[in-house]
């Protein structure tokens, strides 16, 4: 396996496919790499070089007991970077993920990255706080963490009903979906997850995002249940100095995967400057 050894000696994982532009995906918690299959086959494809990691306590990476936080993912990221000499890269991030392209590029600027995107991502704030009324109040968070320590496994079952949009009328369910998720998500380390949920849910991304001039797509669903569209996609648009949002009606927070045709669409257009979809 392709892996590299940071400086506290964790081994990453990661994988790295063709040639050419290269684009940096980063999953959401709790999964891995593979989580991104729908949308590194396709730009593969398309001819760019697609690389996604598994973040430090999940999928095939080592399963850390500390350093699971958004600076250390982030460091992460930046020796990825360093030891494939990446150029001229576009950043990728759902969800957490998104979180991790934020602090990145906040903590080690963009001298390597031409674009971002920012899908169903966790920025700026997750947490209801005095200054961000919007978000979820802390409880939502307890009450993930008691369910991760009491039953991971069913846990991580029932979890992909709201993620996908299952749980909606009418929703046409892919079981192979929710046994991707959950196969990703029981390879990861529970100590390591069980800490992520405070990374995602509780660092604030609002100076990291100001300190972005490169082009942003943000892209969020209307309908998503994991990250309420309320208190992310348009605040961080607000927020960055070159950002282009788009809101894709009724598409829950999995939409890379439930959506991949329309989101894989719309990100080749924003790579290559063209026009966005007039509409979901």
């Amino acid at each position: 396996m392709a892996t590299i050894t940071t400086k506290d000696g964790t081994q990453i994982y990661y994988k790295d496919w063709g040639k050419g532009q290269p684009i940096v995906f980063s999953h959401g918690w709790p999964l891995s790499g593979d989580d991104w299959d729908g949308q590194m086959l396709y730009f593969g494809r398309q001819g760019y070089r697609v690389i996604a990691h598994d973040r430090r306590g999940h999928g095939r990476s080592d399963q850390t007991w500390d350093g699971n936080d958004m600076d250390t993912y982030a460091d992460d990221l930046a020796q990825l970077f360093e030891k494939l000499d990446l150029r001229n890269a576009i950043m990728v991030g759902h969800s957490t993920g998104g979180g991790e392209v934020a602090r990145y590029l906040g903590r080690h600027g963009a001298a390597r990255v031409a674009k971002a995107v920012l899908i169903s991502a966790v920025p700026p704030l997750m947490l209801k706080t005095e200054k961000n009324p919007a978000g979820l109040p802390v409880e939502v968070f307890d009450g993930l963490r008691a369910a991760l320590a009491a039953n991971r496994p069913q846990f991580y079952k029932d979890i992909t009903l709201p993620f996908y949009g299952y749980n909606r009328p009418g929703a046409k369910i892919s079981e192979g979906i929710r046994e991707h998720w959950w196969l990703q998500g029981m390879l990861g380390g529970v100590k390591a997850h069980y800490d992520c949920i405070k990374a995602f849910s509780e660092t604030d991304f609002t100076e990291d995002l100001k300190k972005i001039d490169i082009p942003v797509l943000v892209m969020h669903g209307d309908d998503d249940q994991i990250v309420p569209i309320v208190a992310a996609g348009p605040h961080s648009a607000q927020l960055l100095k070159n950002s282009t949002l788009k809101v894709y009606p009724g598409f829950p927070h999995g939409m890379p995967a439930t959506n991949a045709d329309v989101i894989n669409a719309d990100l080749l257009a924003f790579f290559i400057g063209q026009g966005l979809s007039a509409s979901a």
